[in-house]
């Protein structure tokens, strides 16, 4: 069973409760539909129910038994409403504006979730990431031991090993504290979806101290922090890349490392070589990219492409069913 196939059965014995606030988008109308017949997940549509119910019509698509609600119809509205307002009221917020962003479907949705008549939420195939983590953020809030929202990417190599990498797609420069708050989230995801024990490696151009520099000490700092935060997590830093994925390498820069050549989760110093690190990988060493898979929050709100297509759709709901 390819991981792809693994993770939809994952979530299929789950069944999970996965919000699309999207709900009135062809692609995510087609996944639901898809879910729902499959018993993957239990999906809702968000939206005008006559809108969804054309669009399903128009693709000939079965949504019986899809439940479908409209936020501006909601019996949870001014309620809702006025608990954003209470909320944001310190950020010069109104009551009118609240009222307005409620009707927002990605607000309602994130409500969904904070008061536990949804399991997880996915958004972004018409929305920019920053609008779908600005809801999420806001409203669902942060995972305990977490400073910041960030993604990690699962890499499927040839072999069928799984490594995370992050961040790969959302903090641009992360100081010590984001760092350290990075590397707990992506070990948190990497359990869950990879299902194997993480090894955290934190990432730099130095080992052990054998170059001397800021961005050195930041890495170091951060994984002090991790040991502090969630001191069962193995962890280990700084790492060069070859001496956290190469045996006979790690033992030699790294000697009684407990991560060093074994590492699963890799924490990179920063975006840029976050972002080309997974994306060399992807291109050179032709793995399956997975992700960008958001994180730290209290419960999954996930992100997709403007570009998405039906079957990315599927797998991301699958993948923040087994999140939750």
């Amino acid at each position: 069973m390819d991981f792809i196939s693994q993770i939809r059965h994952t979530a299929k014995d789950k069944r999970k409760k996965i919000v699309f606030p999207e709900g009135t988008e062809e692609r995510i109308v087609k996944a639901a539909a898809f879910l729902k017949k499959e018993n993957l997940v239990t999906p809702i549509l968000l939206g005008s129910n006559n809108i969804i119910h054309d669009i399903a019509q128009s693709n000939q698509l079965n949504i019986s038994g899809i439940e479908i609600i409209d936020p501006a119809e909601s019996v949870y509205l001014t309620a809702w409403s006025n608990a954003y307002y209470e909320m944001r009221k310190h950020k010069n917020m109104n009551q009118d504006q609240a009222q307005k962003a409620l009707n927002n479907p990605l607000y309602f949705g994130a409500f969904m979730l904070r008061e536990n008549l949804a399991d997880g939420a996915v958004a972004g195939s018409i929305n920019t990431t920053g609008d779908v983590l600005r809801a999420g953020i806001q409203i669902v809030g942060l995972a305990e031991n977490v400073d910041i929202v960030s993604s990690s990417f699962l890499m499927v190599l040839k072999d069928n090993s799984i490594l995370t990498f992050a961040d790969c797609a959302v903090i641009p420069d992360p100081d010590e504290v984001q760092l350290a708050s990075i590397a707990i989230s992506s070990a948190r995801t990497h359990q869950r979806l990879a299902g194997t024990e993480p090894k955290i490696a934190m990432l730099s151009f130095s080992t052990k101290g054998s170059a001397d520099h800021p961005h050195v000490e930041k890495v170091v700092n951060a994984t002090e922090l991790i040991k502090k935060k969630s001191p069962s997590i193995k962890v280990d830093g700084e790492l060069q890349f070859d001496a956290a994925y190469i045996e006979d390498i790690g033992e030699r820069k790294a000697p009684g490392s407990a991560v060093a050549g074994s590492a699963t989760v890799y924490i990179f110093p920063d975006l840029d070589a976050g972002n080309i690190g997974y994306k060399i990988t992807q291109r050179l060493a032709g793995a399956e990219a997975i992700g960008p898979i958001i994180q730290g929050l209290k419960k999954p709100y996930n992100d997709l492409s403007r570009g998405c297509s039906v079957e990315d759709i599927i797998n991301v709901a699958c993948i923040c069913a087994i999140l939750a």
